[in-house]
């Protein structure tokens, strides 16, 4: 391993780390909020940015942005990507150190099998770490192109299985994931700079859907699928798109099988939680329950 190669796996270690740790920051800081709604995307945007909780989550996201583009201008898509999986992990471990509860047996189940498979990756990537080619511009487009399209379709599935929360996490994972593949694209240089473009898109349109997530589902869930699903996708268009080179023999049987671990884990993590208490909201006027032995309170006449 070259001292290129080195310092680019430091820095995407450094960048999971990071943006994960910010996820969960996000989370609870858009939970706490009002209804947030793409229909009103001025009024949103002015609840999350007068938010110091919310911002000073989004300024630990951005910074875990920068030393990824850094790892990607060092090596290879597939490379940086296989150790930036790894902050499922991390999410995993920080979430239930800060809520105090313990995983359920389905969630603990979900990280093991996506962390064994994203080691897995790193292993397969061992003889493989070369640039690849550049890839052509149709193939790219096509690539990003049936990468939003997937977003919208699990958004519409989502929505009509009642499960908005999994399918924004989803959707919001493929939008992260143009952007980290229009992030390598714009490294490249020359009129592949013009890819800033899908980029900031790509990136508002993730950073959007997650903040709705966030208040719709657990972070575990949201965020977790959302960093499977941003990573597994760059890993396979570095391969296909780009053309980096992919290992033979048992390396390769090894990244088939990685990528059948991250599935299930991702699976797994989208099973629904138990539905807790209902909360009550501030506009509602039904009057409180009457516990058994209490006398419901007169109305003041």
């Amino acid at each position: 391993m070259d001292v290129r190669t080195a310092i680019a796996l430091a820095l995407a270690a450094a960048s999971t780390t990071l943006t994960n740790v910010a996820y969960l920051r996000e989370h609870d800081a858009a939970a706490a909020l009002p209804c947030l709604s793409l229909r009103r995307p001025v009024h949103s945007l002015h609840l999350l940015l007068t938010d110091r909780s919310w911002m000073t989550g989004f300024a630990m996201e951005t910074g875990g942005f920068a030393l990824y583009a850094a790892a990607l201008a060092l090596a290879s898509l597939a490379l940086v990507q296989s150790i930036t999986a790894g902050g499922i992990g991390v999410l995993a471990f920080v979430s239930a150190r800060l809520s105090g509860r313990r995983l359920s047996a389905r969630q603990l189940l979900g990280v093991i099998l996506s962390i064994a498979g994203l080691l897995a990756l790193a292993v397969s990537l061992a003889s493989s770490s070369g640039e690849g080619s550049n890839g052509s511009t149709v193939a790219i487009l096509s690539w990003i192109g049936g990468t939003a399209l997937l977003a919208l379709v699990a958004l519409a599935i989502g929505r009509r299985a009642g499960r908005l929360a999994v399918g924004m996490g989803i959707a919001g994972g493929l939008f992260f994931s143009i952007g980290d593949f229009s992030t390598k694209l714009a490294t490249q240089g020359g009129a592949r700079f013009a890819f800033v473009v899908t980029l900031i898109i790509g990136y508002t349109l993730g950073t959007s859907l997650l903040q709705l997530g966030y208040q719709r589902g657990g972070a575990l869930t949201v965020a977790g699928l959302a960093t499977l699903i941003t990573n597994a996708m760059p890993i396979a268009a570095g391969t296909i798109v780009l053309r980096e080179p992919v290992p033979s023999g048992i390396l390769g049987a090894l990244r088939i099988l990685a990528f059948a671990a991250v599935t299930v884990g991702a699976i797994l993590l989208a099973a629904p939680e138990r539905p807790g208490p209902p909360a009550r909201r501030d506009d509602d006027s039904s009057p409180p329950p009457v516990v058994k032995g209490e006398v419901s309170p007169r109305a003041p006449s």
